[in-house]
C-alpha cells in the first residue's frame, strides 16, 4: 500500500509541475491572438505590399519656350511713307500675299528717268549701227580709209555699253519700285503693327513693320541637367547622335493651361556643348501644328516618358526621409518592422518612385501609418493588391 502511495506522488509532482508552464504558453498564445504581444503591446494592422518587378514608364517633365519653324522679320528696303496695310495683326497669309504699300515718288520718279535713259541709248546705238553701215561700203570700195571705219565701229561698241548701262539702271529702278508693295515671304500668322498709315519708315527703322511666323510645325526649346543627359544617352545608346534622337520614343507638349496637345512631337537636336554656367544642355523637339493651335513665344511642358524594364517601384507615401535620405520599413516573417535606407530616380510621376538601391523583389513593405513605426515593433501586415496601385504608373498617357 505504501508503495502504491509513493508511485502515486511520483505521478502527481510533475503534473501541478507541467500545468502552470501550459497555461503561461496558453496566455501567451491566446494575447496575441487577441492582437497584444508578450509584453502586452498591442499589435496594429498595417497596410502592406510585396515587392515585385514590373515595367513602368515614368515622365520627365521639361519647362519648354516655343517658337515657330520661321519667325521673319518684315522691314522695308527703301524710304518712304506707308500709303496701306493690307492685314491685320494675327491674320493667317499666304507666301506672296501683299502686306503693306510705300508711298515712295522718288522711284517712280526713278524707274521712268530709267526707262528714257534706255531709249536713248537704244537710239544712239541705232545712230551708230547707220554709221557702221555707211562707212563699210565706202571702204570697200577704198574711198576712204579703214580708219574711218574703225572709229566708227569703236563708236557703236561705246553706244551698245551704254545701252548695257542704261537698261541695268532700268533692273534697278523698277526694283527698287518693287519695293514699295511688301509681300509675306512665307505662310505664316501675322504679328504686331508698330507703325499706322502715313508712318515714315526706312530700311535703319529701329522695329520691323511686322513678323510672320511659320508654324506649321513649332519648336519646342527646353535644357537638361548633365546628369539626366547620361541617363537618356545611356538608355538610347546609338551609334550616332542622330540615331540616339531617332530612338527616343515620342514626346508629349503640356500647355500652359495644363492640357496635353494631342500631338505627338519627335527630339531632334541637341546643342554639341554643355553650359558651363548652368550644367545643362539645350534641346529642341519639334511637333505638328495642324490649324495653327500653337503661336510662337507660347511656353509649355515637354514630357519625355522613359520606360524601365523589372523596376522596383513603391508609392511615395510609403517612404520617409531624415537628412536628405529616404526610408522605407520592411516586414520581416516575424512580422516586425525594420528601417532600411533607399536610393530612388531623380524623375518621378509625384506618386511613386523607382528603387535603385535598398530593396529587392520579395521584400515587404509598410505603406502607411509610418510615423507610429520604430524597428522591431510587431505589426499585423494586411497585404495589398499592387496591380490596382500602380495602374496609374503603367498608364503610358498618364500625365502628373
Amino acid at each position: 500500500m505504501a508503495k502504491k502511495i509513493k508511485s502515486l506522488s511520483t505521478f502527481i509532482i510533475p503534473v501541478f509541475f507541467i500545468i502552470p508552464v501550459f497555461l503561461l504558453f496558453a496566455a501567451c498564445s491566446g494575447n496575441k491572438k487577441n492582437g497584444k504581444t508578450a509584453d502586452g503591446e498591442q499589435i496594429m494592422d498595417y497596410p502592406v505590399i510585396t515587392i515585385k518587378p514590373r515595367t513602368t514608364t515614368l515622365n520627365s517633365n521639361y519647362p519648354a519656350s516655343i517658337e515657330g519653324q520661321q519667325n521673319i522679320e518684315i522691314r522695308p528696303k527703301v524710304e518712304g511713307f506707308i500709303e496701306k496695310i493690307y492685314v491685320d495683326e494675327g491674320a493667317t497669309v499666304k507666301k506672296g500675299q501683299l502686306l503693306f504699300s510705300i508711298n515712295a515718288p522718288q522711284y517712280e520718279q526713278e524707274l521712268r528717268s530709267a526707262k528714257a535713259a534706255v531709249q536713248i541709248a537704244q537710239a544712239n546705238v541705232n545712230s551708230a549701227q547707220m554709221e557702221v553701215n555707211k562707212v563699210r561700203p565706202l571702204i570697200e570700195k577704198k574711198i576712204i580709209s579703214g580708219y574711218e571705219l574703225e572709229a566708227a565701229q569703236f563708236s557703236l561698241e561705246s553706244q551698245e555699253a551704254q545701252l548695257a548701262q542704261a537698261k541695268a539702271d532700268l533692273v534697278n529702278a523698277t526694283t527698287n519700285v518693287g519695293y514699295t508693295q511688301i509681300t509675306s515671304p512665307v505662310n505664316g500668322v501675322v504679328g504686331t503693327l508698330p507703325y499706322k498709315i502715313g508712318s515714315l519708315i526706312n530700311s535703319n527703322t529701329a522695329l520691323p513693320l511686322t513678323t510672320v511666323s511659320n508654324i506649321t510645325n513649332i519648336y519646342a526649346y527646353f535644357s537638361i541637367n548633365e546628369k539626366q543627359v547620361l541617363e537618356i544617352a545611356g538608355k538610347f545608346n546609338g551609334p550616332s547622335t542622330k540615331a540616339s534622337l531617332a530612338a527616343i520614343p515620342a514626346v508629349s507638349l503640356i500647355l500652359a493651361n495644363g492640357t496635353k496637345f494631342p500631338h505627338p512631337g519627335q527630339i531632334e537636336t541637341t546643342s554639341g556643348l554643355i553650359n558651363t554656367a548652368t550644367g545643362s544642355i539645350s534641346v529642341r523637339a519639334t511637333f505638328p501644328n495642324p490649324g495653327n493651335i500653337i503661336r510662337s513665344g507660347s511656353s509649355g511642358v515637354v514630357t519625355i516618358p522613359i520606360t524601365i524594364d523589372s523596376a522596383i517601384v513603391i508609392p511615395q507615401k510609403a517612404t520617409y526621409e531624415i537628412q536628405g535620405k529616404k526610408f522605407v520599413y520592411t516586414v520581416n516573417d516575424d512580422e516586425k518592422v525594420t528601417s532600411n535606407a533607399i536610393t530612388v530616380m531623380d524623375n518621378n510621376d509625384g506618386n511613386f518612385y523607382v528603387v535603385k538601391e535598398g530593396l529587392v523583389p520579395g521584400d515587404k513593405i509598410v505603406m502607411e501609418g509610418l510615423a507610429t513605426l520604430r524597428d522591431d515593433l510587431t505589426i499585423k501586415p494586411i497585404p495589398v493588391n499592387t496591380d490596382s496601385l500602380f495602374q496609374p504608373v503603367i498608364k503610358k498617357d498618364s500625365f502628373h
